[in-house]
């Protein structure tokens, strides 16, 4: 079984809801919300998204306003989330911002 990656670029808009299936790469803009029951998602330095993101896994290394919900969360240095996090793993480097509610665990 292979794994793949989808992969939305800089300098690509989408407006709309991305479901996505395996691994996505963001380093566009994004504004909807983006879903997937188990995927990994990894929001890239140039990304923007604007909407709620619930995925297995997400690693932020750009700019979120919105809400996200993961079982796994990774915060990079200079990273920004504008909104808030339910996770069972939370991760947060120094640098990172994170401007609103945490809930961790169970």
């Amino acid at each position: 079984m292979s794994s793949t990656k989808n992969v939305l670029a800089e300098g690509i808009e989408i407006t709309g809801t991305i479901k996505f299936q395996n691994d996505m790469i963001i380093d566009g803009k994004v504004d909807g919300e983006i879903k997937s029951d188990q995927g990994s998602l990894t929001i890239g330095e140039n990304a923007r998204i604007k909407g709620d993101i619930k995925t297995g896994e997400v690693k932020l290394f750009g700019r979120v306003k919105g809400a996200i919900h993961a079982e796994r969360c990774e915060l990079k240095a200079n990273s920004k989330l504008d909104g808030d996090i339910t996770t069972g793993s939370l991760k947060m480097d120094e640098g990172a911002i994170l401007s609103g509610k945490m809930q961790t665990g169970g």
